[in-house]
């Protein structure tokens, strides 16, 4: 039984920078990619950032792009989310998310899914 817990959410300034981890717990041959996308109250899901544990390839949204990082460490199943220079539209629910390929993490509409942690930008 795969899960996924995230931590680090908070409030912060604009201009300021946040720290999210993940840690996924469980066996699940399939998953190749991990990443985070977000929502906020009345809007659709955002895919974010996504990496592929294996090789480290990464990919983000044009919106959040040279702001955040999306890294790895293989050896404890964990990926972690630099948020830097971050700006009130970035205030949303972040959800961890694991799967095959990083295209359905992007798209948010994962196999896997944590129960997201709160980020406020004001």
């Amino acid at each position: 039984h795969v899960q996924l817990v995230e931590s680090g959410g908070g409030s912060v300034q604009a201009g300021g920078s946040l720290r999210l981890s993940c840690a996924r717990s469980g066996y699940a041959s399939s998953i190749n990619c991990m990443g985070w996308f977000r929502q906020n109250q009345g809007k659709e899901r955002e895919g974010v950032a996504a990496v592929y544990i294996g090789s480290g390839m990464d990919f983000y949204a044009d919106s959040v792009r040279g702001r955040f990082t999306i890294s790895r460490e293989i050896y404890n199943d964990t990926i972690y989310l630099s948020m830097t220079s971050l700006k009130p539209e970035d205030t949303a629910m972040y959800f961890c998310a694991a799967d095959s390929a990083c295209n359905t993490v992007l798209a948010a509409i994962p196999n896997y899914v944590g129960h997201g942690t709160q980020v406020t930008v004001s």
